[in-house]
């Protein structure tokens, strides 16, 4: 029998290979397993949904277990790689170590660790730690990953550049000792423009993850047009990996505000047309027997339970 690849050696081989690829993101089992059933070949696991979602949290509040437990049920259901939200590690370089053997053992294929200070948020001003400080919670986490699994996907990424007054100079020589002292596997240079994204990604040795995503789409709303590099700019750019956090979220929290809002106007003629819309789909209704495969659990009930019920 030949033996199977590990999660953690396909999500490396994904980042290494010159072939951009797709990081769909998202917060659940279910999200992830329709990244699968199209053919994406791994599913992040963000961690400011794994916030709203979990717990109701606009950014921040989740703990390790929070994040371990949920990344764990992801990858239980799927047979692609996860990736996962480890924000800054939940404390000190030693929570950092604890933190990656945690999602290791829970079957994670890699985790990107942040230097901002602890909470991290997504606002627009930020604090980070120290270089110094950093590289020691990235050299925790490598050493980590190399007692358990070598191939676990360490991703250093770098929020300096959304720190008051910092330079994208600044932003290139964290990053560069983030790789060089540290020896971290990939690098994540967190910057506000697509063209220092594309510097970023020529500049820094080995795979480069740049975070130019869906979250720009809030920058509209201040005025600002800069539009989504497409794949094909990604791919051209040298970029690693195409990383959308929540990918296969965003799109279901406005179709259930608006459908809520429909239902409140029109009552239940808003469900009827909700699914005759459905069945018109040029992709078809999404069902959770289609996405989550109800045969499975008809081939596992003939193949354990007992033909007859009842007393003996």
């Amino acid at each position: 029998m030949e033996e199977k690849v590990r999660m953690t050696t396909r999500l490396k081989e994904l980042f290494e290979r010159p072939e951009l690829f797709v990081l769909v993101g998202g917060v659940n089992p279910i999200g992830a397993k329709m990244a699968e059933l199209l053919g994406f070949e791994a599913f992040y696991m963000s961690g400011g949904n794994t916030a709203a979602h979990l717990l109701g949290l606009t950014e921040g509040g989740t703990s390790m277990r929070d994040m371990v437990d949920n990344a764990r049920r992801i990858a239980l259901t799927v047979d692609i790689p996860v990736f996962a939200d480890m924000d800054t590690g939940y404390g000190d370089a030693i929570s950092v170590y604890h933190t990656v053997r945690e999602y290791i053992q829970a079957g994670v294929a890699g985790a990107h660790l942040e230097d901002q200070t602890y909470p991290p948020t997504m606002a627009p001003s930020r604090q980070c730690i120290s270089t110094e400080e950093m590289v020691g919670k990235l050299r925790a986490a490598m050493d980590a990953k190399m007692e358990l699994d070598p191939d676990f996907v360490i991703v250093a990424r770098c929020d300096f550049g959304w720190v008051p007054g910092a330079t994208f100079q600044d932003v290139m020589e964290r990053c560069l000792a983030y790789k060089e002292q540290a020896g971290v596997d990939v690098v994540c240079p967190y910057v506000k423009t697509w063209e220092e994204n594309v510097e970023a990604i020529r500049r820094i040795p080995g795979p480069v993850l740049p975070l130019y995503t869906l979250s720009k789409a809030d920058s509209r709303a201040a005025g600002e047009t800069q539009e989504h590099p497409t794949l094909e700019d990604l791919q051209e750019a040298g970029a690693a990996g195409a990383w959308y956090p929540p990918l296969s979220s965003m799109a279901g929290l406005q179709a259930t505000w608006e459908f809520l809002n429909d239902f409140k106007e029109r009552g239940t003629r808003a469900i009827n047309d909700f699914i005759e819309r459905s069945t018109q789909s040029k992709w078809g209704p999404a069902t959770v027997a289609l996405i989550l495969g109800t045969q499975r659990i008809r081939e596992m009930e003939e193949k354990y339970l007992p033909k007859e019920s009842g007393l003996d």
